[in-house]
C-alpha cells in the first residue's frame, strides 16, 4: 500500500487498520509513505501512528523493495490517499520513486491497481489521466463517501469508502450491504 501526501490521511489509517485486521486473507502487506504523507496525516489526524504500522515500510527511493520488480508477484496495490501528482506520473509512466514504479509494475503483469483519489474538483488534465490509468487496467476510486447507511461518525462515513477499497481489493469483510 502506498500513502501520499493528498488529504484524507483517516482514509489511510482505516485501510491500514483493516488490512491488519483482515491479515488472514493476506500473504503480506508492505507500505511506502511519502514524507508529505507523514506531515498530512499528523496534521489532519493529531498523531503519529504512521511511526508504528504493523507492516514493513519502505522509502520512496528504496528500489530494491520485493514489489518494485514484477517477479515479486505482489497482487494488489492500494494508493490511499492518491495525489494528482501521484496518478499523473503513473498516467505517464513516469517511475521516479517506489510508488511510481510499484504501480507501473503492477500494470504492466495486469495485476490490480486501485488508486483512491481524495482531490476535488477534477480539472481536464485529471479526468484525462483517470481515463490513461483506467485505460491501462487500473481501478479509479474517488474517495467519494456514501451516505445510505445512515453513518454517524466521522470515522463510520470514511468507513464507506474504505470498506469499498477492501471490496475492490478481494477481501472478505462485515460491513453493510445495500438491500440486507
Amino acid at each position: 500500500m502506498a500513502v501520499t501526501g493528498a488529504s484524507g490521511s483517516i482514509y489511510a489509517r482505516q485501510l491500514l487498520n483493516k488490512l491488519a485486521a483482515l491479515k488472514k486473507q493476506i500473504d503480506q502487506v508492505a507500505i511506502v509513505m511519502t514524507a508529505n504523507a507523514r506531515t498530512v496525516w499528523e496534521t489532519e489526524l493529531d498523531d503519529r501512528g504512521f511511526e508504528h504500522l504493523p507492516f514493513p515500510v519502505f522509502t520512496q527511493n528504496d528500489f530494491h523493495a520485493p514489489f518494485a520488480s514484477g517477479s515479486g508477484r505482489f497482487n494488489t496495490m492500494i494508493i490511499c490517499p492518491c495525489s494528482m501528482g501521484t496518478l499523473g506520473r503513473i498516467a505517464g509512466g513516469i517511475s521516479n520513486d517506489l510508488i511510481t514504479r510499484a504501480a507501473d509494475v503492477v500494470l504492466k503483469e495486469r495485476r490490480k491497481l486501485i488508486c483512491v483519489l481524495r482531490d476535488t474538483p477534477y480539472n481536464l488534465i485529471h479526468i484525462r489521466n483517470m481515463q490513461t490509468v483506467t485505460e491501462a487496467g487500473g481501478i479509479i476510486c474517488p474517495a467519494t463517501p456514501s451516505f445510505y447507511s445512515k453513518p454517524a461518525t466521522i470515522e463510520a462515513v470514511a468507513a464507506t469508502v474504505t470498506d469499498r477499497v477492501i471490496d475492490l481489493a478481494g477481501l472478505e469483510q462485515d460491513t453493510f450491504r445495500w438491500g440486507e
